[in-house]
């Protein structure tokens, strides 16, 4: 399950689920819901999440192109060595700016 929060301008998007096809309708709302006020500036932790699939790819390159065309921006923290090395491997963490920490994807964002 994901959850999301405010960090000041930032929504932040937290959760444990994996990033697949099972677990993508609620994440998608709510990436979609931080895209309905503006600039999206958005944070996705996947500290907790256990895996990504091309589904999950799929949607987070769809989003940061969406993001991108409202001037946003989609940012990861990924201290996960999972994920990491899914989002290297396939080339998909070349779209995005990762950060080892929640805290410096959103300071990010006042730099």
């Amino acid at each position: 399950m994901f959850q999301r929060s405010k960090q000041g301008a930032v929504d932040l998007i937290q959760g444990a689920d994996p990033l697949n096809v099972d677990h993508l309708d609620q994440l998608a709302g709510m990436l979609a819901h931080c895209s309905g006020h503006g600039q999206p500036r958005v944070v996705l932790d996947l500290e907790q999440v256990p895996l990504i699939d091309s589904a999950g790819l799929e949607l987070l390159l769809d989003t940061q192109e969406a993001f991108q065309r409202q001037g946003g921006a989609l940012k990861l923290a990924v201290n996960n060595a999972l994920c990491k090395e899914i989002l290297l491997v396939t080339g998909v963490g070349r779209q995005f700016e990762i950060h080892l920490d929640v805290n410096s994807a959103v300071g990010s964002f006042v730099q």
